[in-house]
């Protein structure tokens, strides 16, 4: 089943123990795992700067194979109407 991930809100404690589950398949296998998410984007939007965060997801991307984007306040235009949800629907409305 596919699942958006907008807020920490959304997950269940079981999502995130299976997320903790298959991190230390993750960090035990490294290779099993290099091109998992080969031709997949990740577009970063933060409402308040996160370099530590920012970071970790764009190395996580890159080691399994994926890109990301990150997308900074200053790069977005933001009209009074559009709410960060409306902006990821169009980026991934592309796919």
């Amino acid at each position: 089943m596919k699942k958006d991930l907008l807020s920490i809100g959304d997950l269940s404690l079981a999502d995130i123990n299976s997320i903790f589950k298959l991190t230390e398949e993750l960090k035990k296998n490294k290779n099993k795992f290099a091109k998992t998410l080969c031709g997949k984007s990740l577009a970063l939007i933060f409402q308040k700067p996160s370099n530590r965060t920012r970071v970790s997801f764009e190395v996580g991307m890159y080691q399994l194979g994926g890109n990301s984007l990150y997308l900074s306040p200053r790069r977005l235009t933001w009209e009074l109407e559009k709410t960060i949800g409306d902006v990821a629907r169009t980026i991934f409305s592309i796919c």
